[in-house]
């Protein structure tokens, strides 16, 4: 097979050249040329345009619902959005020894029982993927596995197989004979990706790649792979921890920000049915500084345990969080202070989220601010008592998207009283909930006091 002609495109402005430089010829920016492949001289002559295109209207098409591939794993399906889709591009990425491939390729001993499934492993050989089934105690009988990291390889072995899923693990490790880069360089990657994924939307192959992740917690590569690609999936977690989180960051067939709950096990890992569990304190007795919100996650309401801890300041005051965002809590206790009368200035301020769960969403302001509140005056908050709303810097409580959901998945769990925003106020009344509806932090302040 001729090898194609290369070139090196600058990634700022998309001069070329036809040999690397450390500064581009074009703009003069240093190192931005990176290898790609160049495109065959053509006749641009107009005479020699190709036939237009057919053209649809959009309300002539019909639009079809097309049946998902179900993984078997109900809480990695929850994350697809309800399964793969035929023809579908997954990426997902993660941490190192976090999971990533023990999760695929449980899924893979499971789909391969009605489906015909292909595992390409680029970073391990076939007997240390045999020995992590061993381990996991799967039954791999119809597993078909290819080690292997050649693109062109892979791209007939695909064509000539036609599996209904093939997993790529990763494609930092693929490499083409069409350009001379190193494996998991930008062009490289990008050419493997787009190439896959051509063939994927051919020839109706799910096909679902793993992408490592930098040292920030990005997926590695050119931006253009995560745009390319269907679905985006990240892996988050504590290695220290047993406890895994798969959230869909991008999903062309389902809602974003789903959230699939895992637990590590010596089988592999478990879907946990009840996440809300996981991010709750089992305290013998009320504690100060302690407050439960409900965040919602995709689809999912997650009741999560926010505490705080204030103490006097030894020098500069300090204002650290975790798993909560710093900026945002300093404008709380400014408005704290502004808006409640509480003052905070001369005071360490410790905000967590338990269980190593990320709060995104504004709504779990108020949480941080009753936590707060009630480290500060070192009373317990009410028992069963549960808090969402977002606070704005007039000191006014604004609504959570979903709220009825959140209400209902907290009296699930036998929470009995709710403070929340005066426009989430539920129009039918919700059994075994008391629902206290507040319009302003003053007034959820001076709520909360009576009822300590």
């Amino acid at each position: 097979m001729a090898k194609s002609k290369t070139i090196y495109s600058c990634t700022e402005c998309g001069g070329t050249s036809p040999k690397w430089q450390g500064q581009c010829p074009a703009c003069n920016a240093w190192n931005t040329l990176v290898e790609s492949i160049a495109e065959k001289p053509g006749n641009h002559r107009f005479e020699s345009l190709a036939p237009t295109a057919k053209l649809l209207n959009l309300s002539e098409i019909e639009a079809r619902e097309t049946d998902r591939i179900p993984t078997g794993i109900s809480e990695f399906d929850r994350a697809l959005g309800g399964g793969l889709v035929p023809g579908g591009v997954v990426l997902i990425g993660g941490d190192p020894g976090i999971g990533k491939s023990t999760l695929l390729l449980q899924a893979q001993a499971q789909l391969s029982a009605t489906h015909k499934v292909l595992y390409v492993s680029g970073e391990e050989s076939g007997e240390q993927v045999a020995l992590r089934a061993r381990r996991l105690n799967l039954d791999t009988r119809s597993l078909q596995l290819m080690a292997e990291i050649n693109l062109e390889r892979i791209l007939s072995t695909l064509q000539a197989e036609k599996p209904q899923v093939a997993v790529i693990d990763s494609i930092q490790t693929l490499w083409s004979d069409q350009l001379s880069s190193a494996p998991g360089s930008v062009a490289q990657v990008r050419e493997c990706a787009a190439q896959l994924t051509r063939l994927a939307k051919q020839a109706g192959i799910t096909v679902i790649l793993v992408g490592h992740v930098t040292k920030e917690g990005a997926l590695a590569g050119p931006r253009v792979l995560e745009h390319i690609v269907d679905t985006v999936l990240y892996f988050e977690g504590d290695t220290h921890s047993s406890f895994r989180l798969v959230r869909a960051v991008k999903n062309r067939f389902g809602a974003v920000n789903e959230l699939g709950v895992f637990a590590m096990t010596e089988t592999g890992l478990k879907g946990v049915s009840n996440p809300s569990a996981l991010f709750l304190s089992q305290h013998g007795q009320e504690v100060a500084g302690s407050c439960v919100m409900v965040t919602q996650e995709g689809t999912r309401p997650l009741l999560v345990e926010i505490q705080a801890l204030v103490d006097t300041a030894h020098g500069n005051p300090r204002r650290l969080t975790v798993g909560l965002d710093a900026q945002r809590l300093a404008m709380l206790l400014a408005v704290l202070h502004r808006h409640a009368g509480i003052v905070c200035f001369d005071q360490d301020v410790f905000v967590n989220a338990v269980g190593g769960v990320k709060i995104g969403e504004p709504a779990g302001d108020l949480a941080v601010l009753l936590a707060i509140t009630s480290s500060l005056k070192n009373k317990p908050l009410p028992e069963k008592l549960i808090v969402f709303g977002e606070v704005g810097l007039a000191g006014e409580i604004r609504p959570a998207p979903r709220g009825q959901e959140r209400l209902k998945e907290a009296a699930k769990l036998g929470f009995t009283r709710a403070l929340i925003p005066e426009a989430n106020r539920p129009r039918t009344p919700i059994p075994g909930m008391e629902v206290i509806a507040v319009k302003r932090v003053d007034e959820a302040v001076t709520r909360i006091r009576e009822l300590q």
